[in-house]
């Protein structure tokens, strides 16, 4: 997992990206399986290569959405190895 954050003089949040990378989950948009970001002007969520536009509520709550799917694809895997 990455987590890239970038603060104004104020500690007020003005840029995120979190993402998820794994290649043998998905090759393409660089590995990326899951992210959250607003690098492009607004908020959004991607998942293997699609994009979806996402309500914002605060930080707070985009790492708790992150951090969970990341749990749920995390234990997915560890499945499938073990079948």
């Amino acid at each position: 997992m990455k987590y890239f954050v970038t603060v104004d003089k104020l500690e007020q949040i003005v840029r995120y990206s979190l993402s998820y990378i794994n290649f043998n989950l998905y090759a393409k948009d660089n590995g990326r399986v899951l992210g959250y970001d607003n690098c492009h002007g607004y908020h959004h969520k991607h998942y293997m290569g699609n994009e979806e536009h996402i309500d914002f509520i605060n930080f707070e709550d985009i790492v708790s959405q992150f951090e969970q799917e990341w749990r749920v694809l995390h234990e997915k895997v560890k499945e499938q190895k073990n079948k």
